[in-house]
C-alpha cells in the first residue's frame, strides 16, 4: 500500500524544510502550507490524509484550522507546536487533535507517531474489530463498529485519541495497564512525551464520562503505575 499524502502547516522555515526532507526521505507525498488560510484551501482541494500542523501561524491559530477541519473531515491532525502547557495541548485536543508533539521534537517521534496514524486509517478502513462488537460497563456503551461510546445513551464526542484509549481500557476491564503498555498500544513507542501525553488525555476523557471526578466511576488511578477500567453493574 502507497504511502499516505501529508499537509505540513508550518510557518518557520528551518522546522518546515527538516519536516519536508524527512518526509521525502521517507517517501511520503506531501504539500506544505505558511498560513492558515492557506492550509485550509489545500486540505479543501487536495484532501490529505494526514496533517502535520504548528499552531502559531501568522494569520490564523491554529486551534481554529483544527475546527474548520472537523466540521468537515476526520483526517488524523499531529499537533507540532512549541506550546507546551497542558492546557494548550488539552485545547487542542478537545478541538479534535489526534496527537500533540511539542518543539522540539526528535524526527524518529515524528515519524513513529505518523506510522500510529497510519495504522489508525488502515484500521478505520478495514471494518474495524468484528468480535465483540459492543461493549456495555454500567450506563457506559460503546460500538465498536461505529467508532461511537455513550454515557446515559447519550454520544460522547471524543477525541480519536480518546476514543482509543476508552477502547483499550474496555478490553481489560479490572486490569491495570502501565503507562508503558498503554503508550505503546496507542503511539506505537514509549517516548517520555508520551506518558505526559497520555496524563492529558486521560483527563480530559475523564471529563468526558466521570461524574464526580474525586470519586471515578470507570477509570481508576494507580499513582506511578498507569490506568485501569473499573467493572460497574
Amino acid at each position: 500500500m502507497s504511502k499516505p499524502f501529508v499537509l505540513v502547516v508550518e510557518d518557520d522555515e528551518a522546522i518546515k524544510n527538516l519536516i519536508s526532507i524527512t518526509l521525502e526521505t521517507q517517501e511520503y507525498k506531501f504539500h506544505t502550507a505558511s498560513r492558515g488560510s492557506q492550509a485550509i484551501l489545500e486540505a479543501v482541494s487536495h484532501n490529505p490524509d494526514i496533517v502535520i500542523l504548528d499552531l502559531g501561524l501568522p494569520d490564523m491559530d491554529g486551534i481554529e484550522i483544527i475546527k474548520k477541519i472537523r466540521s468537515w473531515s476526520t483526517m488524523p491532525i499531529i499537533v507540532v507546536s512549541a506550546r507546551s502547557m497542558d492546557q494548550d495541548k488539552i485545547e487542542a485536543l478537545d478541538a479534535g487533535a489526534d496527537d500533540y508533539l511539542t518543539k522540539p521534537f526528535s524526527i524518529e517521534e515524528l515519524l513513529a507517531r505518523l506510522r500510529v496514524a497510519i495504522r489508525r486509517i488502515h484500521y478505520y478502513q478495514s471494518e474495524g474489530p468484528q468480535q465483540n462488537l459492543h461493549f456495555t460497563n454500567g450506563d457506559l456503551k460503546i460500538d465498536y463498529v461505529a467508532g461511537c461510546a455513550f454515557l446515559k445513551d447519550v454520544e460522547l464526542h471524543l477525541t480519536p485519541i480518546e476514543y482509543k484509549l476508552l477502547v483499550l481500557l474496555s478490553k481489560n476491564v479490572g486490569k491495570v495497564l502501565t503507562h508503558n503498555y498503554i503508550t505503546k498500544e496507542i503511539w506505537g513507542s514509549t517516548w517520555e512525551n508520551d506518558v505526559a501525553s497520555l496524563r492529558v488525555f486521560m483527563a480530559t476523557l475523564r471529563k468526558k464520562i466521570e461524574t464526580d471526578s474525586t470519586q471515578p466511576k470507570y477509570i481508576q488511578t494507580h499513582i506511578g503505575v498507569g490506568y485501569r477500567m473499573l467493572k460497574n453493574e
